[in-house]
């Protein structure tokens, strides 16, 4: 997965990017199938925010954002969110196959 980390309005050091890439690479345990994440960091007065976009397999997008205290607990938490939503996606897309258990378990 190809993660882009910017920021607006302020400048990215090589610290937070590399921080923001070894928290977002961490949801690709989840699901293999994501293509690549944009990362945007901003401060909004008093509010550091990150904001992150991810683009799935079967043309689904996945939008996350969260403030924090500092960048590296906003960077936290919106990686919180986006495994969340990873993991939901793919129980929604995963095919079970309950009748087809069903019926071997009954059958003999």
């Amino acid at each position: 997965m190809q993660i882009t980390v910017s920021g607006h309005q302020i400048i990215v050091t090589p610290a937070l990017r590399d921080y923001a890439e070894s928290k977002l690479g961490r949801i690709v345990r989840h699901f293999e199938h994501l293509h690549d994440a944009a990362v945007v960091l901003s401060v909004e007065k008093l509010f550091h925010k990150a904001e992150a976009t991810v683009h799935c397999a079967m043309n689904k997008t996945i939008h996350a954002d969260a403030t924090g205290a500092d960048l590296y607990a906003a960077i936290d938490c919106l990686a919180d969110k986006l495994d969340r939503q990873v993991k939901k996606h793919k129980e929604k897309i995963q095919n079970h196959h309950r009748e087809v258990v069903r019926e071997a378990r009954y059958a003999s």
